[in-house]
């Protein structure tokens, strides 16, 4: 799943902030690298979308979530002991990718387009698929005690955090080309590599599997009993660090944070995005279709393939036409052999106004809308799994750090409320441009299991049909009433149960009217709505809504 975040593309290039690009060109050439690499390496997207906000003009938001299944036997959770050695599997270290990590948690300016080319870590889509293949094998599964990716960090922190004591030699680790200097290989970002710990006794066995997938593998550490991570490059000591060092950062583990406990007065209402009512219900319904809340993510979701794998159980656009958005993705889960229809579905939640609005009260939204999504698609969402992905400006002040304090604190709450803990997450600092900011913002990616012949989709597929719509009460300031919401799923899950709910969808910011249209398009249906409801009704924002 693919999610990203962006300033309005419509905007006349003529318009681009100086030391930019402009948002039509970052939105079409992002979409089409990151399909490529996806396609490439065999990896079915179920799910890509885009959140317009102006705060995206300061540094464009580029999350996803992945989801991988394994055989449990195939597991193995061991720690590393003295002994044990550290094998680096894959591709070649450059000096791509060398300092991407700080560099994507660093506030830019106009001269950042010119000095930050080279932070950005180059794909390397054949040998990620070959490790995708080699770690489908069991007998090499069962050979690794413990393995981490080069992502951020490289070498220093890829092999560094595997044990918490270690001895690297440098000069064994593969390069592109000549001249790399110690803190180059340390640190570059370079991609598709793995670091596995395995036993000493299984290297050749390890090293004859990695060949069979035409796949480098290279002893490039062993673990120490003495608890320093040792990096010796050209014969030297280069680095020599205590574990008790690195285990605090080397820096300060404390900030000031100043929060704003004042409840908020006025209801949450979005003077940007909270209504499309024109008077008309035609030019209404034509206006929110026509906003970048309501418009049609096709064009974008047509770069990547749906159906690697066959295991995809619904389209991301379903009816005959593809045309109605769904609320998630659905996979089956993949085998090499024997049939399953056990799938995993996954959605994510986010409002980037209401987060906006209030950190607190728009993170526990995302957390609702994620486990709302999941309901409609036929899944109990309070058995469902989360992990949680965070974007905020520099943290320059206390009360910046206020932000993100309270997007946590209201995602934890909406944890304790429906009992579905985040096991994972990921943060970025920052996004800050010059003096623009990215909105304070926390997605909350959302994962649940079904079968394939239990699975509700949003695309409505017959005639004389009556649609409801159930809204979740809130407070006088917008905040969900938790008791309500669990009385909600409750209903929604006994519905699904008797099998009586044949389509569902939750509402987006564009409104219900807009929201039913989609759910109609993808058989070119039509559809008449209640004479007794208001404009207001139907093409206010109604977050928290399901149909």
């Amino acid at each position: 799943m693919r999610v990203t975040g962006a300033g309005d593309p419509t905007v006349p290039v003529s318009l681009t902030l100086k030391g930019k690009l402009s948002q039509k060109k970052i939105v079409r050439t992002a979409a089409a690298g990151y399909s490529s690499y996806g396609n490439q390496i065999g990896l079915a997207t179920g799910q890509v979308d885009e959140i317009y906000h102006p705060g995206y003009v300061a540094k464009r938001m580029e999350i996803g979530a992945v989801v991988g299944a394994a055989p449990a036997e195939n597991i193995v959770r061991e720690r590393p002991v003295p002994g044990d050695i550290v094998v680096l599997l894959g591709g070649r270290t450059g000096r791509d990718g060398i300092g991407g990590a700080t560099g994507s948690s660093k506030a830019h300016d106009e001269k950042s387009v010119l000095t930050c080319g080279a932070e950005v870590q180059k794909g390397n889509p054949p040998t990620e698929r070959k490790i995708q293949r080699l770690f489908r094998n069991p007998n090499v599964t069962k050979l690794i005690v413990r393995c981490n990716d080069f992502g951020a960090g490289g070498v220093s922190v890829a092999i560094g955090e595997l044990a918490d004591g270690l001895e690297i030699n440098l000069d064994l680790v593969p390069k592109k080309y000549e001249g790399l200097d110690g803190t180059e290989i340390a640190i570059s970002e370079s991609q598709e590599r793995m670091a596995c710990v395995i036993h000493k006794e299984d290297k050749d066995e390890f090293l004859k599997y990695a060949d069979i997938e035409n796949l480098e593998a290279i002893v490039v550490a062993e673990v120490t009993e003495a608890p320093i991570m040792k990096m010796v490059w050209n014969g030297k000591t280069i680095v020599d660090l205590p574990r008790s060092f690195i285990d605090t950062n080397g820096a300060s583990q404390f900030a000031d944070v100043s929060v704003n406990t004042t409840r908020p007065t006025e209801k949450y209402l979005d003077s940007k995005n909270e209504s499309y009512v024109e008077g008309d219900f035609k030019a209404s319904l034509k206006g929110a279709l026509n906003s970048l809340a309501g418009c049609s993510r096709k064009g974008l979701i047509q770069r990547f393939d749906s159906t690697i794998g066959a295991g995809s159980a619904i389209m991301p656009y379903g009816g005959e036409y593809q045309t109605s958005p769904e609320e998630g993705m659905a996979c089956k889960i993949p085998l090499d052999k024997g049939y399953t229809k056990s799938c995993s579905v996954m959605t994510y939640g986010f409002d980037p106004y209401f987060t906006e609005w209030n950190p607190y009260c728009g993170s526990y939204h995302a957390v609702v809308e994620s486990l709302l999504k999941l309901l409609c698609m036929g899944v109990d969402p309070l058995t469902a799994r989360l992990t949680f992905q965070e974007y905020f400006e520099r943290m320059s002040s206390s009360e910046a750090w206020g932000k993100p304090l309270q997007a946590l604190l209201g995602a934890y709450k909406a944890q304790l409320d429906f009992g579905t803990p985040a096991i994972g997450g990921k943060d970025s600092m920052s996004g800050t441009f010059n003096d623009i900011h990215v909105p304070p913002t926390l997605v909350s990616f959302a994962v649940g299991m079904t079968t394939t012949d239990k699975l509700i989709t949003a695309t409505l597929t017959g005639t004389a049909q009556k649609l409801y719509v159930i809204k979740i009460n809130r407070n006088e300031v917008g905040f969900y009433k938790k008791d309500h919401a669990l009385r909600v799923i409750k209903a929604v899950k006994e519905l699904t149960a008797r099998g009586l709910l044949k389509n569902a969808a939750v509402v987006k910011s564009s409104g219900i009217a807009s929201r039913t249209a989609e759910m109609l398009v993808g058989n070119k249906l039509g559809f008449e709505f209640n004479p007794e409801l208001s404009e207001e009704f139907l093409f206010n924002k109604s977050l928290g809504t399901i149909i």
